[in-house]
């Protein structure tokens, strides 16, 4: 008897427990495949990650930790991760043409930050996009003043950049055939980096 439940236990595997973490990521699935908050809904995330409701409430008291969870998420891996990547570079200027090779393409872009930026009415969303705006703009800030910059004209040039940045992002969205084709577009990127540098 003993032998044949260890070898059931063998054919079934004990499915590994969902983590928060797990939960956040099917959010922020949700979000950019569903086109916004309103898709972060607790049954159909159970759906997604084959579990039940009560696994989301061993992690989240409600829906809105959840999405706060998520957020937080998001930061992570849309800045601070990057951040850490670009560090890598060795001088100022490299990390600055690595940043934005990184997060700005020829063709497409992430639906999921421009679903959130459509969200801004959600207080915790518009939170979140106001941690991250600062967050970018510093550390780009930062990149202009290890160039030499006054940090009056370093802050003035990381909007820049992150207007590019955004700008860029809404235009591969909304009107992609505005932008570069993928031949030109290494060359587009070079004209970006020289005038924020002033030097184009």
């Amino acid at each position: 008897m003993a032998q044949r439940e260890r070898a059931a236990g063998r054919e079934h595997p004990k499915k590994p427990r969902l983590t928060a973490r797990d939960w956040a990521d099917a959010a922020l699935t949700a979000i950019r495949e569903g086109g916004g908050l309103t898709s972060v809904a607790i049954e159909p995330l159970a759906t997604r990650l084959a579990t039940t409701k009560g696994s989301f409430y061993w992690h989240f008291a409600n829906r809105e930790a959840l999405v706060e969870a998520a957020l937080a998420r998001w930061v992570e891996t849309n800045t601070d991760e990057i951040i850490k990547a670009v560090e890598s570079e060795r001088d100022a200027e490299a990390r600055l043409r690595k940043l934005l090779t990184e997060v700005t393409k020829p063709t497409g872009t992430d639906p999921l930050e421009l679903s959130l930026l459509a969200s801004t009415d959600h207080p915790q969303v518009a939170a979140a996009l106001q941690q991250v705006t600062d967050r970018r703009i510093a550390y780009i800030a930062t990149l202009f003043t290890d160039l030499g910059f006054p940090e009056p004209e370093a802050a003035q040039r990381a909007l820049m950049a992150y207007s590019f940045y955004l700008g860029h992002a809404q235009l591969a969205h909304a009107v992609p055939s505005a932008l570069p084709s993928r031949e030109e577009f290494p060359g587009y990127l070079e004209g970006a980096v020289g005038a924020l540098l002033g030097r184009g």
